[in-house]
């Protein structure tokens, strides 16, 4: 049976496209509906001018009342029905309530090699580290930040010179090979760790 897909962001949504682009032909999802927490968000456009649902869930009136806008999500996301939730880009920190509801069907990407650089600013963090190999992780979302079984990684080199913008660009390239592969595999319900080199 395909799985139904909802795709969460808050920005352009790079990541959910490389999803979306993904699920056809024998993919075991589809996409069901995009929501975003910011109503001009570049992915919200891209998603309607596909023809795929979408769904806008301001956070700003919910200010400081994370349950309230949890509890919107939530009610909006039914009419829908999805088995899988991917993040992708979607800059709300999510309550251990909403997290635990769909334990072992949310995924998020981010863009260091978990466990290291949990949070924002990575690449930076990365190049003042010193390190000579950075990334990015899928994983299995819990209520701690960036934590969870981790499902797939990919490995980008750092380059003598890197600025963490140059790094952000390699990183991001494979983001949009690691995230659908791992999608693919997850909605198949293969959990098995994929490792990819840039």
């Amino acid at each position: 049976m395909t799985k139904r897909v909802a795709i969460f962001l808050s920005g352009g949504g790079s990541n959910m496209r490389a999803l979306v682009e993904d699920m056809t032909g024998d993919h075991p999802a589809r996409p069901c509906v995009v929501v975003s927490n910011v109503a001009d968000a570049g992915g919200i456009a891209w998603a309607k001018a596909r023809g795929i649902a979408t769904e806008v869930v301001d956070h700003k009136p919910f200010q400081g009342d994370r349950a309230a806008f949890e509890a919107e999500l939530s009610s909006r996301l039914a009419a829908y029905a999805p088995d899988i939730i991917c993040l992708a880009g979607f800059m709300r920190k999510l309550t251990a309530e909403f997290t635990d509801a769909w334990a072992g069907r949310m995924i998020n990407i981010h863009p260091s090699l978990l466990p290291l650089y949990k949070g924002l600013h990575t690449h930076a963090r990365a190049l003042e580290a010193g390190d000579t190999v950075h990334g990015c992780t899928v994983h299995e979302v819990t209520a701690a930040l960036d934590d969870g079984p981790i499902l797939g990684q990919a490995r980008v080199p750092v380059l003598p010179g890197d600025t963490a913008d140059d790094l952000a660009a390699r990183v991001l390239v494979q983001e949009h090979r690691l995230y659908p592969a791992v999608l693919r595999r997850f909605a198949a319900g293969d959990r098995s760790l994929l490792t990819l080199d840039s």
